[in-house]
């Protein structure tokens, strides 16, 4: 099991003020980034896995809706967020 609800706790402290705050636009974004670099390496062995690769786009526009959102609500922490995570726009 790659994620682990100790990872998650601390994802939700580091990016969400306190592991409490889940729902905040920062920690739901740092979640989908680290299961998004899961299924990158994975899919990197398995080359043929359609389903994984299929979630992962899903993944990867979930993640990008937050980042619109978040962008049109508060272009500083948008800013903070990609340049704390480290994806390029």
């Amino acid at each position: 099991m790659y994620l682990t609800p100790e990872k998650k706790v601390e994802l939700f402290e580091k990016y969400g003020k306190d592991a409490k705050n889940t729902g905040s636009a920062e920690s739901q974004i740092a979640l989908f980034t680290f299961r998004i670099q899961h299924l990158t390496e994975h899919l990197k062995l398995n080359r043929k896995d359609f389903g994984t690769e299929r979630a992962l786009n899903a993944l990867v526009g979930k993640r990008r809706r937050m980042l619109d959102y978040l962008k049109a609500k508060d272009i500083e922490r948008y800013r903070a967020i990609i340049k704390e995570l480290g994806i390029r726009k």
